[in-house]
């Protein structure tokens, strides 16, 4: 994407991205929140503000327990503002109260509802429920998606191989079916896109069914790097299988075997000549591109090639198995297949990240408030259940993030918990505020690299 087609697409999509953006976002901060909030009043604790944004307040309103429920300027988070400490992310403690122009004392009755006068497992217990509720939350969604919708599912069947792709190298055939990759069951072909995306150039064990036996096949991906529409980088590994759910037009195809065939009538005849056997065709890919396609089609399946006022007539069916379909869950079924997504989600965002610390993934991929806004506005774009998917991708990876030992967060004050619960007596506040001011810096430089490495792509790299 040109610079100048960048500035179009965001002068044209402005308000209905950025709206997107806060509109999720805003959301699952008061989820996150709510968390917080919701389990400091079940420990007795007083709350003494609940803030969707920063900054100056914009609207607000005081509740009959006494918590200043608002607004703020600033849309990019929130907080919980929990008696007993003079700051909103709670690392101050304050014996103290101002009324007025007065600062006195806490009373015994005030110290009683302040969170540090809790036990340590109350404490760590309403650390621990903002994350866990954006989990929740995003199970909620899952679930609700699944049932109501249904959950789209695609067999883990290769359809088609690219001819010398890693797949190719590594023996895989027309129509195996993929049983699971490093043990790792996989009842989806939506399995096998991700773990393959995430496993980037490291050597896979694949088991597939083939002619009704199991086959062990040793592969390594290839490493791609993909730009998007934005000009954001991403890098993938590539197998090289082609799912049931992609079809193949032949009027693409420019050769069959190495024969070019030219007409569409020239196509079907070489095609139909082939069945029931593994051919390897050519197609155009893109602008002066072509990519060469090993198949196997089943004359039974492709009989339609021969009729004329068929809807596939310029079709090339290469799977056997069944397209993309949708399965509606019961209430069990429904809670077991979103926990799982949840769980396969927050797993391969922790090997990417974990990647990143390594090295084997570049840092640059790290997304900052740009990229994600572009997303959130492409997922509206696309629908209810695309924003509803993605909304339930970035609860999980706001709880994910938050559960990070990073000193200001959520998951540093666990830390913190966790070594007072051991030690049987709280970490030096001298301590704990050194650690806070230097999670404060790591924080900020983890923003800023972030939306300058987004500005960075969109703008130099273009």
């Amino acid at each position: 994407m040109s610079i100048f087609d960048l500035f179009q697409l965001v002068a044209t999509n402005l308000w209905f991205y950025g709206g997107v953006f806060i509109l999720v976002l805003s959301l699952l901060v008061f989820v996150h929140e709510w968390g917080h909030y919701i389990v400091a009043r079940m420990c007795g604790v007083k709350v003494e503000a609940f803030s969707i944004g920063f900054g100056k307040e914009l609207l607000g309103w005081n509740d009959k327990n006494g918590t200043r429920w608002k607004i703020s300027l600033i849309p990019l988070g929130g907080y919980v503002s929990l008696f007993g400490f003079s700051d909103p992310a709670s690392t101050q403690r304050t014996e103290t109260v101002t009324e007025g122009e007065v600062e006195r004392p806490l009373t015994e009755e005030e110290k009683s509802v302040a969170l540090y006068s809790k036990p340590v497992w109350q404490r760590a217990l309403v650390v621990f429920a903002g994350p866990a509720i954006n989990f929740l939350f995003a199970i909620i969604l899952l679930f609700g998606l699944y049932a109501f919708y249904g959950q789209p599912v695609t067999p883990p069947i290769a359809s088609a191989i690219v001819a010398d792709s890693a797949a190719d190298k590594a023996g895989f055939e027309p129509h195996d079916e993929i049983i699971s990759i490093n043990g790792e069951r996989t009842k989806r072909f939506e399995d096998v896109r991700r773990i393959v995306m995430v496993a980037l150039d490291t050597s896979l064990e694949v088991k597939v069914k083939r002619d009704g036996e199991e086959v062990i096949l040793d592969t390594t991906p290839e490493k791609q790097e993909i730009t998007d529409r934005f000009g954001f980088s991403h890098s993938r590994g590539m197998l090289g299988i082609i799912s049931p759910n992609k079809g193949l037009s032949i009027k693409g195809i420019i050769s069959v075997d190495g024969k070019a065939v030219e007409t569409p009538e020239q196509i079907r005849a070489t095609l139909l000549s082939g069945m029931d056997s593994k051919s390897v065709i050519e197609m155009k890919s893109g602008e002066g591109e072509t990519t060469k396609y090993i198949i196997e089609p089943y004359a039974a399946l492709n009989q339609d090639l021969t009729i004329p006022d068929s809807p596939k007539y310029s079709a090339l069916v290469v799977s056997d198995s069944t397209d993309e379909f949708v399965i509606k869950h019961g209430v069990g079924d429904g809670i077991v297949a979103a926990v799982s997504e949840t769980w396969d989600i927050s797993a391969s965002t922790l090997r990417a990240l974990g990647q990143m610390f390594t090295g084997t993934r570049s840092a640059t991929e790290l997304g900052g408030l740009i990229r994600i806004g572009a997303i959130a506005g492409d997922m509206a774009q696309a629908g209810l259940l695309a924003i509803i998917t993605f909304t339930a991708l970035l609860s999980i990876n706001l709880g994910l993030i938050n559960l990070f030992p990073i000193p200001m967060l959520d998951g540093g004050h666990l830390v913190f918990y966790a070594v007072e619960a051991i030690k049987g007596k709280p970490v030096p506040e001298r301590v704990q505020e050194y650690a806070f001011r230097v999670g404060f810096v790591i924080l900020i430089g983890l923003m800023l690299f972030s939306n300058l490495n987004d500005l960075f792509q969109l703008f130099i790299k273009s």
